[in-house]
């Protein structure tokens, strides 16, 4: 990630706007402290897709072992 100062942002804005939408963050700066984060809008449903994949990915299918048509009770 590129550290800039918010006077360099000024001066060259389209070209670090261009570079964060083409995937690159950019933190910027004022008097040594970051203050704001380039970066690039994910698509959220992509974003969403990876998420599902990455916990289905722990998960257990069909380790329910009680049949469906039992009775039960949260009490118990």
């Amino acid at each position: 990630m590129q550290m800039i100062d918010i006077t360099e942002l000024r001066s060259h804005l389209p070209d670090y706007i261009a570079r964060a939408a083409a995937g690159e963050e950019i933190m910027v700066t004022r008097r040594g402290e970051a203050v704001v984060r380039l970066m690039p809008v994910k698509d959220r449903r992509a974003a969403a897709k990876e998420q599902l994949a990455r916990l289905s990915a722990g998960a257990l299918v069909g380790d329910v072992v009680s049949p469906v048509e039992a009775d039960w009770s949260a009490a118990q």
